[in-house]
């Protein structure tokens, strides 16, 4: 059953939790956007991680109790009559179903019989996303004032390493993600042409992802034209670009709350300048310089130091910088991050190695503000056990292969 596999993530969380102990995770709630309205809601990564449940007001417990373990569901009650305005709450059996917990109760219950169960049980400590100093989420903030004679806990640490590698299920999400990100760029590349608005060119992506059935996108897209591709996280997408831009386009999709990212620079004329061949082929060099790098066992900051080697030497070479600490004026972030359930994903601490299971993004960038060039090329990497497997590797990246397809399938 698909509930399985989140019995299975409970299972590896119970592993590491101490004697004595409760475990608490809220689903959240949509923030209010207005007097009559709400942000969309997006559940909280880890709550659904260990439920498969996306329902917003949904608390899951886990407690430990010498070596018996018991997990209980709390989910909203029956909304009667607003089940025709907003859909109906799930049922008793649907929460089942999709999680696997046979213990399930409302939430309007929820403190009270949190608080009998630590009596009952004699539980000391509390853990909760954030602990007690950064409890991150506006419910687990309250949650933490009502057991402030608790020893309380961050779970976060023990949720990131659970996190960070991924089961083959978690991965066939990815992939899916990162194909309708591919079919979403290369309607990009077919459909631009110079002087567009960046907005035109990010609604050819929308609508690819929206005829596939995605409907939210794992951030929101960067679609940078010109000028505009030296400011690292740039959202307006409001400019129009001119004769010989070309477009940085940051994006991806979320397949069932597992992301892709994915970055490309193309010529909105499906042509590239020989000083933007000059300045893409660098980046581009980089980003198979660690492509290639990747694999079991290497400290994760080693990758960032490898491209600033690399960098050093060919920034010399076309003599944009003379000296090393020159290089932070063109690349000024780090070459990847983790990548799963969220795009910025948990799971890096200081000195950590790369491990098989692990997904990480590939993101080399150049921004030469004088020269009005911005390019950043990022691609999906799997860590397998003997090295890494570029997950993104069908989005086309090499200038000669965007150029010909751009030609051959241009309006």
């Amino acid at each position: 059953m698909e509930n399985g596999k989140f019995a299975i993530n409970r299972d590896k969380l119970k592993k590491l939790m101490e004697d004595n102990s409760a475990w608490v995770f809220f689903a959240g709630h949509a923030p209010m956007k207005d007097l009559s309205s709400v942000y969309p809601f997006n559940v909280d990564k880890n709550f659904y991680y260990l439920t498969g449940i996306e329902e917003e007001g949904c608390i899951l417990l886990i407690y430990r109790s010498g070596e018996e373990y018991h997990e209980k569901l709390f989910i909203n009650e029956d909304n009667g009559e607003m089940g025709k305005w907003i859909g109906k709450n799930l049922t008793q059996g649907e929460a089942y179903g999709l999680s696997g917990v046979e213990e399930i109760d409302f939430n309007t219950g929820f403190l009270c019989r949190l608080r009998e169960i630590i009596a009952e049980k004699k539980l000391t400590r509390l853990y909760v996303q954030g602990g007690k100093e950064e409890p991150k989420r506006p419910e687990n903030e309250q949650f933490v004032k009502e057991f402030l004679d608790m020893e309380i806990l961050d779970s976060l640490p023990a949720m990131a390493k659970l996190r960070v590698i991924k089961e083959p299920w978690e991965l066939e999400r990815m992939e899916k993600a990162i194909s309708i990100t591919k079919d979403a760029f290369e309607a990009m590349m077919k459909n631009s042409s110079p002087e567009m608005y960046e907005y035109e060119v990010e609604a050819e992506f929308d609508y690819v992802l929206k005829k596939n059935g995605v409907f939210d996108k794992a951030f929101d897209t960067i679609a940078a034209s010109g000028k505009n591709a030296v400011v690292l996280h740039y959202s307006k997408n409001n400019c129009k670009a001119v004769k010989d831009d070309m477009i940085l386009v940051d994006a991806g999709a979320s397949w069932k709350n597992y992301m892709a990212d994915i970055t490309r620079t193309f010529p909105l004329s499906g042509k590239f300048t020989d000083k933007q061949k000059q300045v893409y082929e660098i980046v581009l060099g980089g980003n198979k310089l660690i492509e290639d790098y990747i694999r079991p066992g290497i400290k994760y900051e080693t990758m960032n130091e490898k491209l600033i080697d690399y960098y050093e030497a060919e920034l010399k070479k076309i003599g944009l910088i003379e000296t090393r600490d020159e290089i932070s004026k063109y690349y000024y972030h780090k070459v990847g991050h983790f990548l799963g359930l969220e795009t910025h994903d948990v799971g890096l601490v200081e000195g950590m190695e790369l491990a098989p299971g692990m997904v990480v993004t590939v993101e080399p960038g150049l921004y030469i503000e004088e020269w009005g060039i911005g390019v950043r090329i990022e691609d999906d990497v799997l860590v397998t056990e003997d090295g890494s497997e570029v997950l993104s590797k069908d989005i086309i990246k090499e200038i000669d292969d965007i150029e010909r397809f751009m030609a051959e399938n241009r309006r």
